[in-house]
């Protein structure tokens, strides 16, 4: 008996110090899968490949599954199904079986406001599928590309509000209204870094602009205040790069120049000698910090004709997101999340158009006024909607902030019906 007792204190400890895998999240991107386990605490783990069928194998030094946890998962992105298994006694091997060969790239996330310890496995196809050639037109032929960047996703809900609003949500629904603006108008096109609900990181979110020659980067958000604030601070804020975080990721660049190509203006860096070097990324530097200026200004003016905003002036800061050295960027945090009466107004379908309306509105003074080699919106070429099933006539003057009076009068109607596939003039 008393050896027995023995053995249950010596194992006592180790029972108290293994992990638990409280639950399993998982994701499905354009370019990759991700899988997040929500752990009790810290773990030891290991990742490997296994073929024939294809699998990934992930090793979880004395950790256990939670008993509440349902061990099997169905398809998501890559993954056709997780299971789990003890192995050793006391550790926990977690399997994905896959779709098809995959390259997983593992790391440790530690606690944050909303979640306790991570484990997040990226699940990116082995060979990638070779996009189709095309050739890309001249600059002069090409429309001035917007890329719109609605901030978080996936694992990441960024601030919350009072009644559980993400913003990852608020970000993306007023991302895809203003794409929508964008494509109505002629001589411009927008580029959305993120479809969907799923996670990019920051530097991803740049480089995509980059791959598809965005000529502007526009990041959206929603703000949050501390408790003891939240019910007064409301308002819209602007944010472009600071001259020191401008300075900060120049010398990134000239560290790191062997990488760089394409990163200033289509220009590599990797041949050129020291000088040479930095007088480009300099050049590049205080034009983009000029140009986001201007770009801030036009957005920040059109955000204050429609609501209050929390400062007049645009700000500036250090985000990752705005390193941009051959695109104006701008960061636009579109409400206090974190105030309740500014929640229940980004809950609004319709708050959320005249938000997109504000910023499309800022993107065309911009170019209009510090572009002149872009295309305009003359009397020539007006914005065109394409009617939509399920589309009003009062809804579709309301998306584009004119008059029913205006519209009907443009496009010579004598009533609202209008029939799928008509094409309207908007004013």
């Amino acid at each position: 008996m008393a050896r027995l007792l023995l053995l249950l204190l010596l194992l006592f400890p180790l029972a108290l110090n293994a992990a638990t895998v409280n639950d399993i999240r998982t994701w499905a991107g354009p370019e990759k899968t991700r899988v997040v386990l929500d752990l009790s605490g810290t773990i030891e783990h290991s990742v490997f490949t296994l073929d024939n069928p294809a699998r990934v194998v992930i090793d979880l030094e004395r950790t256990r599954m939670a008993p509440k946890l349902v061990r099997h998962i169905d398809s998501v992105g890559l993954v056709k199904r997780i299971r789990s298994g003890v192995r050793n006694g006391e550790d926990l091997r977690v399997v994905f079986d896959m779709a098809e060969t995959a390259r997983p790239q593992s790391f440790m996330l530690g606690p944050n406001g909303e979640y306790g310890h991570r484990l997040v496995v990226d699940l990116a196809p082995f060979a990638a599928k070779p996009a189709p050639t095309k050739r890309l037109p001249t600059q002069s032929q090409r429309p001035l590309r917007i890329a719109i960047d609605a901030g978080h996703g996936g694992i990441d809900p960024g601030a919350i509000g009072p009644s559980g609003m993400h913003e990852k949500d608020v970000a993306l629904a007023v991302a895809k209204k203003l794409a929508y603006l964008i494509e109505q108008a002629p001589g411009m096109e927008p580029l959305m870094i993120r479809t969907d609900d799923y996670y990019l990181g920051l530097r991803e979110r740049t480089a995509k602009a980059h791959e598809q020659r965005a000529d502007m980067f526009i990041s959206l958000h929603a703000n949050a205040a501390n408790a003891a604030h939240a019910h007064n601070v409301r308002g819209a804020a602007v944010f472009t790069l600071s001259h020191s975080g401008a300075s900060t990721e120049a010398g990134r660049l000239l560290a790191e120049r062997e990488n760089s190509t394409g990163l200033i203006g289509g220009v590599s860096l990797d041949d050129k000698d020291d000088l040479l070097a930095t007088v480009l990324v300099d050049l590049s530097r205080t034009a983009t910090v000029r140009l986001s200026l201007q770009l801030a200004d036009e957005v920040l003016g059109h955000l204050g004709k429609m609501g209050k905003l929390h400062k007049t002036q645009v700000e500036q800061a250090g985000f990752v997101v705005l390193k941009s050295l051959d695109m104006p960027s701008v960061l636009v945090e579109l409400a206090f999340l974190s105030n309740p009466a500014e929640e229940q107004l980004l809950r609004s379908d319709d708050y959320r158009w005249q938000l997109a309306r504000a910023l499309f509105s800022g993107i065309s003074t911009y170019r209009d006024e510090h572009m002149p080699e872009a295309p305009r919106l003359t009397a020539q070429a007006r914005r065109q909607h394409v009617v939509r099933r399920g589309d009003t006539l009062s809804d579709i003057a309301q998306r584009y902030g004119v008059s029913l009076d205006t519209l009907r009068s443009a496009n010579d109607l004598i009533n609202d019906r209008i029939m799928v596939g008509l094409k309207l003039v908007v004013p």
